[in-house]
């Protein structure tokens, strides 16, 4: 019985990263973040850059979006992938813990 009220006590949240509840809701944030930002802003630097220096307006800009926007899509779906691994493997220790 007093398993049974620790086990309910226990955030799943906190179990990732043993800190804070908000810690991987945090971590998780940060990385989609980077993945969707960073490939952008390079991808508009960049294209801008090329677009000035080869005289070619717009077309390096719309191509290095178009890339970047790959890369994000892939980045994206690995990092959501990963988590929901995370989550899954998380059930079944916790299954296993039941059973015991």
């Amino acid at each position: 019985m007093e398993n049974e009220k620790q086990n309910l006590n226990k955030n799943p949240l906190q179990e990732w990263g043993k800190g804070p509840w908000w810690k991987p809701a945090f971590e998780i944030f940060s990385e989609i973040s980077t993945w969707i930002a960073v490939p952008i802003i390079l991808a508009v630097i960049g294209g801008k850059a090329l677009d000035a220096h080869y005289n070619t307006k717009p077309w390096f800009f719309i191509g290095c979006v178009v890339l970047s926007f790959m890369i994000s899509s892939v980045g994206l779906v690995r990092s959501m992938k990963k988590y929901a691994d995370k989550i899954k493997n998380e059930e079944k220790e916790k299954e296993k813990e039941k059973e015991k």
